[in-house]
């Protein structure tokens, strides 16, 4: 064997000019893009909901001469309200691991991208919970969830039609009209290589099926996708990963510009007046030594509390495809 070896001559280094990381992407995140975010002073508060069954009747009559006009008066709930909790998450860079960190580690750095991203999934993981399951979105045909028939996934699956049946239903029950369809990543790749939309779109321009042209195409404001996913295994288990919503899908009208006496399937309360936090309820990230750990800490508090506020403006269809 030739001397000196290649052992001898090398020693291994940890590589400066990349790492692998696991990081989700921020467009993967929608939480914060389906709903209007309300910025709140306080933690908790009321607010008034209109009753819509005053509004969509009238009692207007003829009025004879030296005759007094009909007269009503509306409904309102002043029982509606908010709380938004408060969720931490935080990681300690103790002092011995960072000094005898290599290169290209940055533990402060890698510590605030894992606390965010911990937060972004947590936020999500809420959001997957309150709007996107059954039984709660009562704008669809009789009340109820949705399952279409054929199924999206199928040769003769029509989901412009059955998306655009949805649309009248919320309508009528409401006088909105909604603007936002939120899909399943396996929903999404079913519509976008269904036969029927290909063929209105192949005349496109692009002839590619994005999210911007089902959105135009389904005469929208929005076509969202959630592609975000989880890992369910416990700590130290083998990875399991999947993604947080499947084979479902939701239409809604969400109000691009929320204000007094305007209607929405949710909203996200964002408690802004805890210190630090930002205006659209992304929270805040601050570092501060512990002493006793010989450690920094980084730590992200986030406080909102996403609420449907408006079941009867969301169509929730539910098994979406024959084969998730």
């Amino acid at each position: 064997m030739p001397q000196p070896t290649r052992s001898d001559v090398h020693v291994n280094r940890p590589l400066t000019v990349m790492s692998i990381a696991y990081i989700q992407r921020r467009d993967d995140f929608i939480a914060s893009k389906v709903f209007p975010v309300i910025p709140c002073q306080k933690q908790s508060d009321r607010y008034f909901k209109y009753l819509k069954d005053y509004w969509m009747r009238t009692g207007s009559q003829k009025r004879a001469p030296g005759s007094e006009s009909a007269g009503g008066g509306f409904g309102l709930d002043n029982t509606p309200n908010y709380f938004a909790d408060v969720w931490s998450f935080h990681y300690d860079v103790a002092d011995q691991i960072r000094a005898n960190a290599d290169q290209p580690l940055n533990l402060d750095r890698d510590a605030t991208m894992f606390v965010t991203q911990n937060q972004m999934l947590r936020r999500e993981v809420v959001w997957a919970t309150k709007y996107m399951t059954t039984g709660i979105w009562t704008g669809g045909t009789g009340g109820t969830d949705v399952t279409p028939s054929p199924q999206w996934d199928t040769s003769t699956g029509t989901p412009i039609t059955d998306i655009d049946t949805q649309k009248r239903n919320v309508k009528s029950g409401t006088a909105f009209l909604p603007d936002t369809f939120v899909a399943a990543d396996d929903v999404f790749f079913a519509i976008k290589n269904q036969a029927s939309v290909l063929d209105r779109i192949k005349y496109t321009q692009r002839g590619v099926v994005t999210e911007e042209l089902l959105a135009a195409l389904l005469q929208l404001r929005q076509f969202l996708v959630s592609q975000a996913v989880i890992n369910s295994a416990a700590e130290g288990a083998a990875f399991s990963g999947g993604f947080l919503v499947s084979n479902q899908a939701l239409l809604v009208y969400s109000n691009p510009q929320p204000g007094i006496m305007q209607p929405s399937g949710g909203y996200t309360f964002a408690w802004t007046g805890m210190y630090g936090s930002g205006a659209g309820g992304e929270g805040r990230i601050k570092s501060y030594r512990v002493e006793t750990r010989e450690s920094d800490r980084i730590e992200g508090d986030q406080a909102w509390d996403q609420k449907l506020v408006g079941s009867d403006l969301g169509a929730f269809f539910n098994n979406c495809l024959s084969s998730p």
